[in-house]
């Protein structure tokens, strides 16, 4: 929500922010490294974890792997570059789930809807881009008029972005394009778009139960995705550039452009925003944590950088370099990240998760905010569809169903998003999806069945629910 402040009176106020700062009672003092940890070790015990837990949990997951695998496969390049790249998909349906969460809502049908988007991405491309000759007549008028629809409702609420791609969906379906993987990629993340908009308008302008639309959504997109694709049918994705989205790698010399991009980029934020708040009095981390920070990021960053650029298949074929499906993921990270962190937006979203009818009341656009969320949270989940769709090389009646939603939903929460709304980042599924994916891998590794795995999972997404409930009463329970 938006602060009022008032204007500097004074030349002295002028020259001075830090007395401006003042006036709001806040701490404007720069904290020592000591001040800063014993602050944070406060947080930790007033309920304040975050990603803690999961970070915990993940660290103590990769050296019990490396323990219990005998044959030494878990700890190795290879086994760790897969695992980036089978984690990939429901990694990133779960960080457009983050933005549902935060505003208290569930999306049930993330992962049936990205299983609908990868579904019309690969009917086009195999059927030569004539969607009217693979659909049929009827399918193909309601799929068109369904996207008319939803541009019509993503207007009703102000969702222009919504909108607008919607309209774009139509005519990528219409026109009827020849094969081309951007263009097909591009179709699929408007078809998420399509979604969205839909369920945006139901939950937020209508007034329906998120659990409920999204539940019902969950089975109609179930039931579309085998009528374009036939029960037991599959369609091949045979393009080497949508293949190489989850198997493919950048060079080495790609790999470290993007460690200099990402490591540079981080410091230049951190080293901005430290500056920032240093000028206009506000309190700021100590120098010496913010340096530490970035040499952090920068040692662990050349450190994974230089082994995923070596040779992970020797004797075989040459693989190296650092997979495709990591930038991918950071640009998402990145762009999520200052979304909610950084715009106008983002913090509306925090305002409406946390206290709904406070923030209606504050002037903020409530409908609009809700249904945006749902709009963003299947655009994730259709770019998740891809990625997943590419390591397969297939598509499925399957496709989304069955333990996709389960696993991203839980990529969310264990590492650290509030089921209650307000409390999250995108960075949770990030962390949450690495666990979840080291729980799978390494189970697989130890030849585990699967009602192992299932176990194991539902066991660590449970205790992960339970830290949220604790936290949150513990959070109250000091009066923040």
């Amino acid at each position: 929500m938006s602060e009022t402040r008032s204007e500097p009176t004074s030349a002295a106020e002028r020259a001075n922010p830090g007395s401006r700062a003042a006036d709001f009672g806040i701490d404007t003092t720069a904290r020592t490294t000591g001040e800063a940890i014993g602050d944070y070790g406060r947080r930790l015990r007033n309920g304040e974890l975050g990603s803690l837990p999961a970070l915990l949990g993940l660290a103590a997951l990769f050296v019990l792997f490396t323990i219990l695998d005998s044959g030494g496969t878990f700890p190795s390049l290879l086994n760790l570059a897969n695992l980036l790249q089978q984690g990939a998909g429901p990694t990133i349906i779960a960080m457009g789930l983050v933005f549902v969460l935060l505003t208290g809502e569930i999306d049930l049908a993330a992962g049936t809807a990205s299983g609908l988007a990868a579904a019309l991405m690969a009917l086009h491309l195999v059927n030569g881009g004539n969607m009217l000759g693979a659909a049929g007549t009827v399918v193909f008028v309601i799929l068109v008029v369904v996207m008319l629809l939803a541009a019509g409702l993503a207007a009703l609420v102000r969702v222009w972005a919504g909108a607008g791609i919607s309209l774009v969906a139509v005519v990528l379906v219409a026109v009827g394009f020849a094969p081309n993987p951007w263009l097909e990629m591009l179709l699929a993340v408007c078809v998420g778009v399509v979604i969205g908009c839909l369920t945006g308008f139901l939950v937020a302008r209508i007034g329906m139960p998120s659990f409920v639309v999204t539940l019902a959504l969950f089975i109609t997109w179930q039931g579309v995705i085998l009528q374009l694709i036939g029960d037991g049918g599959t369609l091949a994705l045979r393009d080497p550039v949508i293949i190489a989205v989850a198997n493919g790698n950048l060079s080495t010399l790609g790999s470290w452009i993007l460690f200099v991009v990402v490591a540079g980029g981080y410091a230049a934020v951190m080293l901005v925003r430290q500056r920032s708040r240093l000028r206009t009095g506000l309190v700021a981390q100590p120098n010496g944590l913010v340096l530490i920070k970035i040499a952090a990021v920068v040692v662990l960053g050349a450190l994974a950088t230089f082994a995923l650029t070596q040779d992970r298949s020797p004797g075989v074929i040459s693989i190296s370099g650092v997979p495709y499906v990591v930038p991918i993921v950071l640009v998402l990270l990145v762009a999520g990240t200052y979304v909610l962190d950084r715009t106008r937006f983002g913090r509306h979203v925090y305002a409406v998760g946390g206290n709904r009818e406070a923030a209606r009341r504050a002037g903020i656009d409530v409908v609009r905010i809700r249904a945006s969320v749902f709009v963003i949270s299947t655009a994730f989940a259709a770019v998740g569809a891809i990625v997943y769709s590419s390591k397969i090389g297939s598509v499925n009646p399957a496709a989304g169903g069955g333990n996709t939603l389960l696993f991203a939903v839980g990529a969310a929460v264990i590492g650290g998003t509030s089921l209650f709304g307000g409390r999250g980042r995108i960075s949770n599924a990030v962390i949450g999806g690495t666990v979840l994916a080291t729980v799978q891998n390494g189970l697989g590794l130890l030849k585990q069945p699967a009602a192992v795995v299932f176990v194991v999972t539902g066991l660590v997404l449970l205790l992960a629910a339970a830290v949220d409930v604790v936290s949150r009463r513990r959070s109250v329970a000091t009066g923040r």
